[in-house]
């Protein structure tokens, strides 16, 4: 059975790579849209996947981490997250047969790297696109439960952060005062509320 094409499908009619290496894919692109007119320049780019686990540990404390965002260039307090691993040893996307490791395995070793801890009670609650606008990357939201501390960090060679253990109320707090500023993570928090 042939699908049908949505009517407000966009058409993409060329692309240039203006950055492809081996950390980002960023592209310039024109499309077509529904009423026949052509527009450019969009811009896009590619990441790879990546996962976002709210942690809790016996205590019932949210393990949380602090670490510089380029981006906002502040320190953010956010939830482990990290990316899942590719063959190509690649950040960004370039097919689904490249993935090295599935995403329950990836928010397991994250975890595990970037604060020490391990769970046995894991919960995927919501796979869904980073950033529909302007990225191709897709973020698998994971809740971890009674996680306990069984060594200490092993980080990547770009990752300084430090573990914060917080209450509920907490967390409430500083999203409230817009102090925990991933929305990703935000949106993982309001997820695992719905899990207790």
């Amino acid at each position: 059975m042939d699908e049908k094409k949505d009517p407000l499908a966009w058409e993409e009619l060329h692309t240039e790579h203006l950055v492809q290496d081996q950390w980002i894919d960023f592209r310039k692109s024109s499309y077509r849209f529904p009423d026949g007119s052509v527009f450019e320049p969009f811009y896009t780019y590619s990441r790879r996947d990546y996962v976002v686990i709210v942690a809790s540990d016996t205590d019932g404390n949210y393990i949380c981490v602090r670490q510089f965002r380029q981006g906002i260039k502040e320190v953010t307090t956010e939830f482990p997250a990290g990316g899942i691993e590719r063959k190509d040893g690649r950040e960004y996307r370039t097919g689904k047969d490249l993935i090295a490791e599935d995403a329950l395995a990836a928010a397991k070793r994250e975890l595990l790297e970037e604060t020490g801890y391990e769970s046995n009670e894991w919960k995927h609650m919501l796979t869904l696109p980073s950033n529909a606008v302007i990225a191709d990357n897709y973020a698998h939201l994971f809740f971890a439960k009674n996680c306990v501390k069984v060594t200490g960090q092993a980080l990547d060679e770009t990752e300084f952060l430090e573990v914060k253990l917080h209450t509920a109320d907490e967390i409430e707090q500083m999203i409230a005062d817009g102090k925990f500023q991933q929305a990703m993570h935000v949106a993982a928090w309001l997820l695992a509320l719905r899990q207790s």
